[in-house]
């Protein structure tokens, strides 16, 4: 029986954060041992603000090169774990960069926007969000779009979507889609985390979910132990397999209040959006104690031998299968044929 690999020898990718990016944050990053981020870009952003925000990282990317490096595709992130940088790939939590012009999708693709949330937590003009009390499902132009998508490349994130039009995404999509970050709701009951029969539909069409560590969707909340969250992933996997399982940590360290009522409010509401929740989640939650410095993923990757898992499922979890799905997901539909 062949010994498990070391931690610092995998390929370790979290599949979402929005952190405070500063220098101090991506030294953190690099100490912590992870090889790429999915980081998100925007939130409510319109494509002109979008552009912005490229050009933000641009220069984060120029002062701090001997930190962290631009992911663009699969080989980008084997050169970061081969120089010892961290890689970093772009996100949208919503649809607002493309606005309501569907040739925006192949623009963002081409300048580095690798996957794109069909909703936030509201009614987008593609789909429902998780929030709203009708789910009517996803809209005409919401199914142009996930053709748009499939042909040139943009992963389809469902993290903040309802039911109705998450399983109906992972129908129409050519291709398989992620939840880049939510938890089921077998584990804990929120209107973000999500059914069995979406889990299910999702894997059984190649898809991922990556595993939130956002303790308002987690059992107990910022009181979650490593094992209960371990022991999530682990009833998952009996469920779907571990194909299928990642973390997408949701982590958002250091921001401040703003940040976050920029992400609740955007410009829809002039008071604060508590979702479903109350004034008692107005603010940041506290943080999980053992994931909130650089040893939390670490941390995970040890709990989940805990929880019998063996050393290539272990890898698939903390890196390999997010490595496998965006390596696949990511090339244009006419690379995709001429295989």
């Amino acid at each position: 029986m062949s010994q498990p690999q070391t931690y610092q020898n995998q390929i370790i990718i979290d599949g979402l954060q929005y952190c405070r990016w500063d220098r101090a944050y991506f030294e953190t990053l690099k100490a912590s041992g992870i090889t790429a981020v999915h980081a998100t870009l925007v939130y409510h952003e319109t494509a002109r603000e979008t552009l912005s925000r490229f050009a933000e990282w641009n220069q984060r990317f120029e002062q701090n090169s001997d930190l962290i490096m631009p992911v663009m595709n699969m080989a980008d992130v084997e050169t970061a774990k081969v120089t010892g940088k961290v890689g970093i790939f772009f996100g949208a939590q919503n649809c607002s960069p493309i606005e309501d012009d569907i040739g925006l999708v192949e623009v963002m693709r081409k300048q580095g926007l690798l996957i794109m949330q069909l909703t936030y937590n509201n009614q987008s003009l593609l789909a429902t969000g998780c929030y709203e009390q009708q789910d009517s499902g996803v809209t005409r132009f919401g199914k142009q779009v996930i053709a748009e998508m499939n042909r040139v490349g943009m992963i389809i994130d469902m993290s903040h979507s309802a039911e109705r039009s998450t399983l109906e995404a992972i129908d129409l999509s050519a291709r398989p889609i992620c939840i880049s970050h939510a938890n089921p709701s077998f584990a804990h009951q929120a209107l973000r985390n999500k059914s069995t029969a979406v889990i299910t539909a999702l894997a059984s069409r190649g898809g991922l979910i990556g595993f939130s560590l956002y303790p308002f969707h987690l059992p107990n909340s910022s009181q979650c132990t490593l094992e209960a969250f371990c022991q999530m992933i682990a009833t998952t996997a009996d469920m779907v397999g571990v194909d299928h399982l990642g973390i997408g940590s949701d982590l958002c360290l250091n921001q401040p209040q703003t940040v976050l009522e920029w992400m609740r409010n955007g410009r829809w509401s002039k008071a604060m959006d508590y979702g479903e929740g109350s004034a008692s989640n107005a603010s940041w939650p506290d943080a999980l104690p053992w994931f909130c410095n650089s040893t939390g993923m670490e941390n995970i990757y040890n709990g989940l031998f805990q929880q019998g898992f063996n050393a290539s499922e272990v890898g698939q979890i903390m890196g390999g299968n997010w490595f496998n799905f965006l390596k696949t997901g990511l090339s244009p539909e006419s690379q995709q044929t001429s295989k």
